[in-house]
């Protein structure tokens, strides 16, 4: 790993001279607006060469320079198995996104992608995999890796869990790999109390190491993690206050709730409103219970003929609901009256509605007509309460049957399919694809599991040869088909491939769409071969049976 000097801050001594990141942004800057407008460090484009290649050795090093003082720690052991060498090499690729030979010829000069994979966005599917099978990241590799997280937030948790203490060791002295000791350091982080190890942490972290710390012992201990913020919270900036108290989120639990209600009081309003969405996800708490019971105030059934809902909307924002979270000022094109009812219902639970209608499932509630204009509010406020707190069984009444096209009303049907169990989901997007094509599917494939099951996989693909065979060009779809090769099961390639072929045109069709679409199909078919080459050099023992 390399044995450096640590970072001038810890050693206690000034740095010797110009600050090394205004360094580099002057270089940067320099070559930028070019010589002829400004004057390059040095007095020369060869010096400002010299300067940057200088810089970028620096920049990629492990360590950055810093005064002599003494040798840090070595880097902590990763006792985790090395990766095999085809693995390895495959990595490296990935990181510096070079095509793979025989994976297909690069792009043309028009700027179309080509038939070439994506490599970029199959990195977290090998990390995946990579962490799954338990290997560790080669150390000539962690700099490479740490920059591509830096750079993509989606391949933070996956690229850390396989880089492993090292990352922490190298972010500890590199600034712009910090991100990992706030995301990284919570895998790392204490999961007790009990010899004081995280306590110390706590008192005398920097904040990234507090955060990533209470999120390790929320997921492990999470009493333990609201016994540390508790002792301190008083004490605690107003920003920081929130983003601890959004690391509650893991475990929450109902133990949680007396801090949460101390918090519905605290003088920031950000604050007060994710105490306030908190406790909304607990269905026991106090809090739910009094929105409940504002929530059945202003819904009921028709008293006529039992039929039908009538609502009654709030008239007014009074102290206790905006100190339960409710946000007396609504948004812009929205009235008060639906701003403040749809508080109240999505934070009420559920299981409120039942009772309060008739005894009806669901099912039916959701078919029941409302009367004076209500329906898309209450809806919606159903809706984010189906998301809040994960009731499968209002979700799947709220989404209705895959045949139905979604409605121009309230609820993200993609969030409200994320609630459904994984198999349910591909189930009802098969089917939805089936019946309505791809128009709408881009909404909802990319909370599907992968690989996609097998009746999804084949809904999407017949879609996309029904709109290639009706003579459009590709690229209204091209978020599906990118999503089919990162989803697609590996295993459909070689059935895949006799799309790859151009068609003949048809008098329909659209001036060389056929060959677009058959560039199209053929980067599917060699990313799906890549992905299947990828997990067999991950799982070698498996290729060898």
């Amino acid at each position: 790993m390399g044995t450096g000097t640590i970072p001038q801050e810890e050693a206690g001594n000034p740095p010797p001279g110009p600050d090394e990141g205004a360094v580099w942004g002057e270089l940067v800057a320099a070559a930028l607006l070019g010589a002829e407008r400004r004057r390059p460090p040095g007095g020369s484009v060869t010096a400002l060469l010299d300067a940057a290649a200088a810089g970028t050795v620096r920049r990629r090093a492990g360590a950055l320079p810093a005064v002599p003082h003494r040798r840090p720690e070595p880097a902590p052991e990763d006792r985790r198995r090395r990766l095999p060498t085809a693995a390895e090499q495959r990595l490296a690729a990935l990181l510096t996104n070079r095509a793979t030979p025989g994976a297909g010829r690069p792009g043309g000069a028009s700027g179309r992608r080509g038939p070439t994979p994506d490599l970029g966005e199959l990195l977290p599917q090998w990390l995946a995999e990579a962490n799954a099978q338990g290997y560790r990241a080669p150390a000539a590799l962690l700099p490479a890796l740490l920059d591509a997280a830096r750079a993509r937030t989606d391949l933070r948790g996956e690229t850390l869990a396989f880089a492993g203490p090292r990352a922490l060791w190298l972010a500890r002295h590199n600034p712009d790999w910090k991100f990992a000791l706030r995301d990284g350091a919570r895998r790392q982080a204490p999961h007790s109390t009990g010899s004081g190890e995280a306590e110390k942490l706590w008192q005398e972290g920097l904040f990234a190491e507090r955060v990533a710390l209470l999120g390790a012992l929320r997921r492990h201990a999470p009493e333990a993690g609201l016994a540390l913020l508790a002792a301190t919270w008083q004490a605690e900036r107003a920003e920081d206050r929130l983003m601890f108290l959004d690391s509650l989120r893991q475990g929450l639990n109902a133990a949680d709730e007396p801090f949460l209600e101390r918090a519905l009081s605290d003088r920031s309003r950000t604050v007060r409103a994710t105490a306030a969405e908190l406790l909304s996800a607990l269905p026991g708490s106090a809090l739910a219970a009094r929105m409940a019971d504002r929530a059945r105030s202003c819904v009921t059934l028709d008293q006529l003929d039992g039929r039908g809902i009538v609502v009654e909307a709030p008239h007014e924002c009074d102290a206790g609901m905006q100190r339960d979270g409710v946000i007396p000022q609504p948004p812009s094109g929205r009235g008060e009256r639906a701003w403040w009812l749809a508080q109240l219902v999505e934070a009420a639970p559920l299981n409120v509605w039942t009772g309060r209608l008739g005894g009806l499932p669901p099912s039916r509630i959701v078919t029941l007509p409302v009367a004076d204009g209500w329906r898309d509010d209450l809806h919606a406020a159903w809706c984010g309460a189906a998301v809040r707190q994960r009731d499968a069984a209002w979700a799947r009444a709220l989404i209705g049957p895959p045949t139905a096209p979604f409605a121009e009303g309230p609820g993200d049907p993609a969030k409200l399919l994320s609630v459904l169990p994984a198999p349910e989901r591909g189930e009802w997007a098969a089917r939805f694809i089936a019946a309505h094509g791809l128009s709408e599917a881009f909404r909802i494939l990319g909370v599907c599991g992968v690989p996609w099951p097998l009746p999804l996989g084949r809904a999407v693909v017949d879609a996309l040869e029904i709109a290639r065979d009706a003579g459009s060009y590709p690229w209204s779809f091209s978020g599906v088909m990118g999503l089919a090769e990162r989803c697609l099961d590996p295993a459909d390639a070689e059935r895949l491939a006799p799309l790859a072929a151009v068609p003949d045109e048809t008098e329909d069709s659209a001036p060389g769409a056929g060959a677009y679409w058959a560039e199209s199909f053929q980067r599917l078919v060699a990313t799906l071969r890549l992905r299947a080459a990828m997990f067999a050099e991950l799982r070698p023992e498996q290729a060898e049976l």
